[in-house]
């Protein structure tokens, strides 16, 4: 197939490798395009960085949605259903693309997508990386080149037929879903539905982070958002206490007591998770005694615990006197 530019953009060459099927898809703003592609460098070897089937997984964007990589919404609505192409992409169309590659990599490891990116645009994120964690995109990010990408759409999907991503969504609307997940999330725990409780959670906690990466640390909007998230992540960590999770407690707990050193909740909750996975018995009680030290109306509870621990830990020595010999009552 010959290759020609696409109609009013320059520094794009379209190759046809495989036809479509029906007619050319409309695709109007929010429309959600499914596809697999392969980035290449335009070098000799045409070497492969990235590819969306090492992953399981397609991608997914959405029209009008301002994606990173612009010019990729311009080539998919180039596309009929079930067609494959390459797309020869100047270097003015690719700059951001080791920021684009580096995030989908971390989703596709289970990580955090905004990881080691500061408060800026993402062409000044350029500016302030030290290093993506990948040479071949640092690489990239040192020298920007033109990059080839093939591309197959699989799927055009309605504009309202989905559920709508949180990436998709505006500030606005995150913050009004948070309310309706943290409800979900409460109804679900009185039901003893513990797992789904926690998703709910997590979900509305994701929402609250992302508007947090748009903020300015210290600002009012941010100090707001970030109170908000508190709860919701001490919800998580109780959902967890009771699905025996403790290491994701302990976690979690010893990041908001990082952030929050009175938060009263916190040491709790990681103290029930210390002495749950028998970490060493001062771990534990350091943090109950911080709670009664925080709180004094809870000292009932804390005296409860300890109590509770001290027994615990002796039942852990009479297990194993058997095996170790040691001698009755050396330790208590």
């Amino acid at each position: 197939m010959e290759e020609t530019y696409l109609l009013n953009y320059p520094g794009v060459k379209k190759k046809i490798l495989a036809g479509g099927n029906g007619p050319m898809p409309h695709f109007p703003p929010g429309t959600k395009l499914v596809f697999h592609f392969q980035t290449l460098l335009d070098n000799f070897e045409r070497t492969v960085i990235d590819d969306s089937r090492k992953a399981k997984a397609p991608m997914e964007i959405f029209v009008g949605k301002m994606f990173k990589m612009e010019v990729w919404e311009t080539l998919l609505t180039s596309m009929r259903i079930g067609e494959v192409a390459e797309f020869w992409c100047d270097a003015v169309h690719t700059g951001l693309y080791p920021i684009v590659s580096k995030g989908m990599r971390l989703i596709a490891q289970g990580k955090d997508p905004l990881e080691g990116q500061r408060h800026t645009c993402g062409m000044g994120n350029m500016f302030h990386y030290n290093t993506t964690g990948w040479p071949e995109l640092d690489e990239l990010m040192r020298t920007p080149q033109a990059l080839i990408f093939i591309m197959e759409l699989i799927q055009v999907g309605d504009p309202f037929s989905y559920k709508r991503e949180s990436w998709i969504m505006d500030k606005d609307e995150k913050m009004k879903e948070v309310p309706s997940l943290h409800l979900q999330g409460n109804a679900l725990v009185r039901q003893g539905r513990f797992r789904e409780a926690a998703k709910k959670y997590q979900e509305a906690v994701v929402l609250l982070r992302i508007v947090l990466s748009k903020e300015m640390p210290g600002d009012e909007d941010y100090i707001a958002v970030d109170r908000l998230i508190t709860p919701l992540v001490l919800n998580y960590c109780q959902c967890m206490l009771e699905l025996e999770e403790y290491y994701e407690v302990l976690e979690h707990t010893s990041d908001l007591i990082h952030k929050h050193k009175d938060c009263v909740k916190a040491y709790y909750k990681r103290a029930k998770a210390h002495a749950a996975v028998w970490n060493e018995k001062e771990a534990a009680r350091n943090d109950f005694q911080k709670v009664e030290r925080l709180e004094p109306r809870f000292k009932p509870i804390v005296n409860q615990e300890m109590k509770r621990l001290g027994e615990n830990l002796r039942n852990k020595w009479w297990d194993w006197f058997p095996v170790c010999g040691c001698a009755t009552g050396s330790y208590w």
